[in-house]
């Protein structure tokens, strides 16, 4: 019996999402690489290829835009006809606005309504829709996965007994992401009667393009390397984990 599983990563033509599917795929699994510009998408593809040295196949591409209810149906049909299911979904898509001015007492609404659309909104109506292919993969001895990318900017217990001050001005990020985290806490113990694993997980600080490539931090490939293991669990693995490459972070 094959162990491949068909995988879905959501904002993956670049960052830590492209090193996922990277190291996902080499592990071979079938691992849709998604983007919101097909143009970007399909260059990270050709790109993909070029470094896997292949002369055909890689990865195939899906548009999604988590934000665009009628993109989002269209990748579900997409993999709904090629695959018929769909065994992980890993949620990455996001954006931060941490290059807008964002403090607490002044708050920039329209990074915030940003923010939210993509990191929250987006991600509830995206695992929404993607919800029947991953049951129609979900068994007891292999279970559907759901990996939301997060960040520990998130966890308001750290938050509010640590970090820095200039973490505490990206509240439209952090904010989104703790919502997104809250989404991830009642899905999980909601699927759970079904045997399905839901998890946020943090790739730490990593330097790219959400953070303006700020140095110091983790390659992408790195970031992406601590989530491999929570994107295939099996039966015997977590749910409802809020994890970091040192354990778990509280809530």
């Amino acid at each position: 019996m094959s162990t491949s599983k068909v995988i879905l990563v959501t904002g993956s033509n670049t960052g830590i999402g492209y090193e996922l599917v990277h190291l996902l795929a080499a592990k071979g699994h079938t691992v849709y690489l998604a983007s919101r510009k097909e143009s970007a998408g399909t260059e990270a593809v050709a790109k993909i290829k070029r470094e896997r040295n292949l002369t055909q196949g890689a990865n195939p591409l899906v548009q999604l835009d988590v934000t665009d209810g009628a993109s989002i149906d269209a990748a579900v049909a997409k993999i709904q006809k090629e695959e018929g299911k769909l065994h992980v979904l890993v949620n990455n898509a996001g954006i931060s606005e941490m290059d807008k001015p964002q403090k607490a007492s002044v708050p920039n609404l329209a990074a915030i309504h940003a923010t939210i659309d993509a990191n929250l909104v987006g991600l509830i109506q995206t695992t929404a829709a993607f919800l029947p292919l991953l049951r129609a993969s979900n068994t007891p001895s292999a279970p559907s996965v759901i990996l939301n990318v997060t960040t520990d900017m998130a966890s308001n217990g750290n938050m509010a007994t640590g970090f820095n001050s200039f973490l505490h001005r990206c509240i439209a990020y952090n904010t989104s992401k703790a919502a997104a985290n809250s989404y991830t806490i009642a899905l999980a113990k909601e699927l759970e009667e079904e045997g399905m694993k839901v998890n946020c997980a943090t790739p730490g600080f990593t330097t790219t393009k959400l953070n303006g490539f700020m140095p110091g931090g983790k390659t992408a490939k790195q970031g992406a390397e601590m989530l491999v293991p929570w994107c295939l669990m099996g039966k015997d693995g977590k749910t409802c984990r809020f994890a970091f490459d040192g354990g778990e972070l509280p809530w």
